[in-house]
């Protein structure tokens, strides 16, 4: 096999493991995968019953659902010691739920998209469930991924906008010039808010994470609904963000996370 065809295989892996752990709670149908990778059913069959062969995804025989498997567990425990950031995260999302009562949620980059690691909800009983452990969303689209677009630099930007179309699935409010906009905003306040944009009457607010290059590299993010995001509220919301944001990246200022 030539190297473009390993590379084509790995690609199309990669796909299908992405969209299925976006899905891993409930687990996701064949048919499911193959709608979110674009790829055709039959191929998507045959990779995942190469992928469980290996143990890297489980099916429940009764529902017929897909699942991450066991052996992606186990890689993933080995690879967090480098990688894993979470346990360090965790304390700032549960302060950040305790004291807003609103749902607080840490996020990492990972290639053009932000991954959403951990979840805790504050005590007010109304939720957003547009973010849950799992989500997946393009550079600009809800407050984590604008925040980190808004903090890498303009060339940077600059270029993820030409190569990138977020208005055929997110809408006109997310075209070149209204995320530019955005973006000017976030980088005057300091965090990122997102009006409803992915889901009217969801909002969220969101804080920059840096690694030791000065690079945003993870998000600190509330979300709620709009009478709890008012004009009035955000700037106190935003203090809240941004300091548990700086104190993200002290902690997180060591030679093991780079």
């Amino acid at each position: 096999m030539s190297s473009s065809s390993n590379s084509h295989l790995v690609g199309r892996v990669g796909a299908v493991l992405r969209a299925l752990s976006a899905a891993n709670e409930t687990g996701a149908a064949t048919v499911d995968l193959a709608r979110s990778t674009d790829l055709p059913r039959p191929t998507v069959h045959r990779l995942l019953s190469s992928l469980a062969e290996e143990g890297f995804v489980d099916r429940d025989r009764r529902t017929g659902r897909w699942f991450l498997g066991p052996e992606l567990y186990l890689l993933g425990q080995t690879a967090g010691h480098r990688y894993d950031v979470t346990h360090h995260a965790r304390a700032s999302v549960h302060r950040l739920a305790a004291k807003t009562g609103e749902s607080a949620f840490f996020s990492a980059l990972r290639g053009a998209e932000t991954v959403c690691l951990l979840r805790e909800d504050g005590d007010f009983p109304i939720r957003s469930f547009v973010l849950y452990e799992g989500a997946r969303f393009p550079l600009g689209v809800v407050s984590a991924g604008l925040v980190i677009l808004s903090f890498l630099d303009d060339a940077e930007v600059d270029a993820y906008l030409e190569r990138t179309d977020l208005t055929a699935r997110w809408g006109r409010a997310h075209s070149p010039d209204a995320i530019r906009a955005r973006i000017a905003r976030t980088r005057q306040h300091g965090y990122a808010v997102n009006p409803g944009l992915v889901v009217e009457g969801s909002w969220g607010m969101a804080a920059a994470v840096f690694d030791r290059d000065g690079q945003p590299a993870w998000a600190l993010t509330l979300t709620g609904i709009e009478t709890r995001f008012r004009p009035d509220r955000q700037p106190e919301l935003g203090a809240l963000l941004l300091h548990e944001a700086h104190t993200l990246t002290r902690t997180l200022d060591t030679p093991g996370f780079r």
